[in-house]
């Protein structure tokens, strides 16, 4: 900044050689006396050093020199006074720059330094040059600091010390060099003022890490160009980037004071690459907790592998957050399943290991195990290619021996899976728009409290969110929804799935779901399913349904409750079971289904709201409560809204026990169904054994397998009308369905009694 330039301020006083009218012997005032025609002034029109110049011989104690026109002084701007002296003869006097600050009525400005620092003459012939610098800011090197009161000054300079020398003085020179303080006074330094070349090639961290020392609070400036660094920076100060930065994959860039995408992007001048290396800072950089996208979109072109966009880690255990953005996934052929076919054989004794593996190399970590036993959702958590063996996310249940396998890896937008373990970190209110181009997340293989809140996984290809080992332990989903990209596919040819999970302790909370082949396939224990909408419906009419909620293990310790189950079942089931018949555990238990909204649409007859499916012979319920719900069928009915499925082995009845079914309420449904039952019989002529039917109220076509309580209805009579007061005793599980239950008499006899029968042994 110049004033003189920018806005055509005069600030150099006349020459000498103009006349020394202009000149005063004061303070340089308006009627001051000049040195016009005084005999201690000469004007000399040819000396060797200066050329034309003012003689002038010292008289007074303080010999002063003034320029009577009125140098302004503007706010922010600083001017520097300089003077060329040489001592002629005489006395050797000490010569400083000097000023007169007036103010706007023309009043001298009293309390300010109006005087340079004094500079003595040592010698005949020698040219000394002094200055000052006065101006309106109080800043290092300013001689004169005057503030903003006075708007102008008369400047020249002062003769101090003995009198009788005789001195020559140059024109003197008033100039702006507000540009001398620009650095001070800009709110912010460019790195290019440190070194900086910005070519692509010279490292210039040196010279970053310079300006940010040298910041103090201000802006560091990144002007246009390309900016190499050659290791790991981390800037304190607030940034701007103009220009971009190129830096190796292992290398840093914290912004400890931008931190957030939108500074990325202007970093790196490449939206994925910024948010890769904003992820590697947020793990790096113990100043940053979270992340925030500022609701920026990144176009993603491929798989963004997030254990090798850090390079240096493989298991991280501090919490972590990423908030607010749009993943968008572009049209490549990144995001292309790769298929592998290989022949590998299972033994039961290693639950978790297929051996002798072909081609083991080519089968990738975090690839969908199918083949002829195996269940669903189990994917390769490892591989050792030396040892031809891969680890399975879950056993299989009817797979012993040799047989061809098929791997598909599908690709992910963020894919954890390089990690080793990775603990407590979560993302809250992202869309992932995949488009049906690629599925959404792959979990980590180790992990605990992965947390996805407030975010919309949009049209995967295959799967929303992936867990192919225990980086699903304690996982943590709500409000989220997931939108699928098979809307107009029947259900029953539907493929994605919205997510999975093998871990213990997963919460699924407040979430909707839209027409997935399945919402969730769960293979561990302790989950709660809370306040979710899934709907799976079709426009078929006797459509096929898919279950909604699969539930692998028996003992399954999981509430679901207060969720809206829409045109799909729960099914509960052991197909992650390497021995699936029963031996010891617990079998199927442990599952509470209360005050859920059940519907469904235009489906058979035989649809049923819960199944369970045994994978082998032996298994019975231990534990269920189904209570306080709602079914509910609109455009048709179905029979009952429970069901066993055979396909592999059914319930062993005899051992049911720990069954309620209770206080639900049925639309459109033929039978319902309660456990225990209240059962009123009425028995029209006089037989000392009645048969009271049990089917089809009890749960599951369960057997008659207890008998609560027996209580008369009004009188019992014996034949001929005389009453009887006797108590029958009970014989259950008759019939050849195992559902009836005889009331034996010690004399015939006729009535109505009501009795509570159960289909387990409540005990």
């Amino acid at each position: 900044m110049n004033k003189a330039i920018t806005d055509g301020i005069l600030f150099m006083p006349p020459a000498f050689a103009a006349g020394l009218g202009d000149w005063s012997k004061g303070d340089g005032t308006a009627g001051s006396d000049t040195y016009d025609g005084d005999v201690a002034a000469a004007l000399v029109s040819a000396d060797a050093d200066f050329g034309g110049c003012l003689e002038l011989l010292k008289g007074s104690a303080t010999q002063k020199l003034r320029y009577m026109g009125e140098t302004p002084i503007l706010p922010g701007c600083y001017l520097r006074v300089t003077a060329r002296v040489k001592a002629v003869s005489g006395n050797l006097p000490s010569v400083r720059i000097a000023g007169w600050a007036g103010d706007g009525a023309d009043s001298h400005v009293t309390g300010l330094v109006e005087a340079g620092p004094a500079v003595p003459l040592t010698q005949y012939g020698e040219v000394v040059e002094v200055s000052a610098i006065v101006g309106t800011g109080n800043r290092q090197g300013v001689d004169m600091v005057w503030g903003t009161a006075p708007v102008y000054g008369h400047f020249g300079l002062d003769l101090t010390g003995p009198n009788g020398g005789v001195v020559r003085i140059d024109d003197l020179v008033i100039e702006d060099v507000t540009e001398l303080f620009l650095r001070k006074m800009m709110p912010w330094v460019d790195v290019r003022d440190f070194g900086a070349l910005g070519d692509g090639v010279t490292d210039d961290l040196p010279a970053f890490e310079a300006a940010d020392a040298a910041a103090e609070g201000r802006l560091v400036m990144v002007s246009e160009g390309t900016y190499f660094l050659g290791g790991s920076l981390t800037l304190d100060s607030r940034v701007q980037f103009e220009g971009t930065v190129v830096m190796a994959a292992g290398s840093i860039l914290s912004l400890t004071r931008n931190f957030d995408l939108p500074s990325y992007i202007d970093a790196f001048g490449d939206e994925e690459l910024a948010f890769r290396k904003a992820f590697q800072s947020l793990l790096n950089d113990s100043q940053h907790e979270s992340l925030d996208m500022c609701g920026r979109r990144v176009i993603v072109t491929g798989p963004i592998d997030m254990a090798a966009a850090v390079a240096n880690k493989t298991t991280f255990s501090t919490r972590r957050h990423i908030r607010n953005g749009q993943f968008d996934a572009a049209e490549t052929s990144a995001w292309d399943t790769d298929t592998v076919t290989s022949q590998a054989s299972y033994s039961p004794a290693s639950a978790l290991k297929l051996t002798n593996v072909v081609n083991v190399a080519n089968v990738q970590v975090g690839s969908l195990v199918t083949g002829n036993g195996v269940g669903r959702e189990v994917y390769v958590r490892d591989r050792n290619v030396g040892a031809q063996e891969i680890t399975l996310s879950a056993p299989l249940h009817d797979a012993a021996g040799t047989q061809t396998y098929t791997f598909r890896r599908f690709k992910y937008m963020l894919d954890f899976s390089g990690f080793d373990d990775f603990d407590k970190f979560s993302m809250s209110d992202i869309e992932f728009r995949l488009s049906g181009r690629c599925s959404g997340i792959l979990l980590p293989p180790s992990g605990l409290i992965f947390h996805v809140r407030d975010c919309v996984i949009n049209k995967p290809k295959d799967r929303g969110i992936t867990s192919h080992g225990e980086g699903c332990q304690g996982m943590l989903i709500d409000r989220c929804q997931f939108l699928s990209d098979e809307g107009g596919v029947k259900s029953a040819d539907r493929v994605s799935i919205a997510l999975n999970a093998n871990a213990n302790d997963v919460k699924l909370r407040d979430n909707r779901i839209v027409q997935f082949r399945h919402f969730a396939v769960l293979a561990g224990t302790g989950t709660i399913i809370t306040g979710n909408h899934w709907f799976q419906g079709d426009d078929e009419n006797n459509a096929v349904r898919t279950p909604g909620l699969v539930l692998t293990h028996p003992n399954t310790r999981a509430t679901i409750n207060g969720n809206y189950v829409d045109n799909c079942f729960i099914e509960w089931g052991n197909e992650h079971d390497a021995a699936p018949g029963f031996s010891s555990e617990f079998s199927f238990s442990g599952l509470s289904v209360t005050d859920n909204v059940f519907l469904c649409s235009d489906v058979a007859p035989w649809f049923t709201f819960l199944v369970v499916k045994p994978y082998g012979a032996g298994h019975f319920l231990n534990g269920l409560a189904v209570t306080g719900n709602i079914f509910r069928v609109i455009h048709g009915e179905i029979d009952r809204v429970e069901s066993v499925d055979t396909s592999f082995a059914d319930l062993d009845y005899d051992r049911c026990k720990n069954v309620t079914f209770s206080d639900n309420m049925f639309n459109s449904v033929t039978v319902g169904v309660v456990n225990p039952v209240l059962i009123r019989h009425d028995q029209a002529s006089v037989s000392d054994t009645w048969t009271v039917d049990c089917a089809p109220k009890l749960p599951f076509g369960g057997w008659a397998q207890t008998v609560e309580g027996v209580v008369a209805n009004g009188r019992i009579e014996r034949s001929g009308g005389t009453g009887h007061w006797g108590l029958p005793y009970v014989k259950l599980r008759e019939g050849a369905n195992r559902d009836q239950v005889t009331l034996n008499w010690e004399v015939p006899v006729s009535g109505t009694v009501s009795v509570i029968v159960r289909m387990d042994d409540a005990l």
